[in-house]
């Protein structure tokens, strides 16, 4: 039996909505793993989704919305983008009414502390799992090593002009 797609939509974005600690880059690698064990695209479509969605204006995870469209159409984008941002939107709302209260208790600012890294985590399995579909040119691991290197002597250096290197010596590389 099939399982009905805009319910598969569902059951993949909200627990991951509900996991987006640190925001949308740090459930990617959730994202991608599931377009993969449910067979939604090929990995060449889902970086082509991953592209369109980190160059349009709006939060990266529009891919949520892209990769509904693509396996169920407008509803499919409706569903997808609804599983993936109401369930943190409220949330965070509950939580953001009464988190200044507890303010300076113990626990609040362990709380702090500990997702700090969780969040860091997430977000870099994420980029691990875009550069893995990207290939196992060592040209390409490089140059994201030295982006990843600069933007952190740098951080306030706007990170198209480092986007944009990275891309001018892939493609002097040929592509690699």
């Amino acid at each position: 039996m099939r399982e009905d797609p805009l319910l598969a939509l569902v059951l993949v974005f909200v627990p991951l909505s509900l996991l987006s600690v640190g925001g949308g880059p740090s459930i990617l690698a959730g994202i991608e793993n599931a377009v993969t064990a449910r067979h939604w695209m090929s990995e060449r479509d889902f970086l082509d989704l991953f592209a369109i969605a980190r160059a349009a204006p709006g939060p990266g995870v529009l891919l949520a919305t892209l990769i509904g469209w693509k396996v169920a159409g407008i509803a499919g984008a409706i569903v997808a983008s609804l599983a993936l941002f109401v369930p943190s939107s409220l949330l965070y709302y509950a939580i953001a009414r009464h988190w200044n209260a507890h303010r300076g208790k113990l626990w609040h600012g362990a709380l702090e502390r500990g997702l700090a890294p969780v969040a860091a985590a997430l977000i870099l399995a994420g980029s691990l799992v875009i550069l893995r579909a990207t290939g196992t040119s060592p040209a390409l691991w490089a140059i994201a090593a030295a982006s990843t290197a600069i933007l952190l002597w740098r951080p306030k250096l706007n990170p198209l002009w480092v986007l944009a290197a990275g891309g001018i010596v892939a493609m002097l590389l040929g592509g690699s």
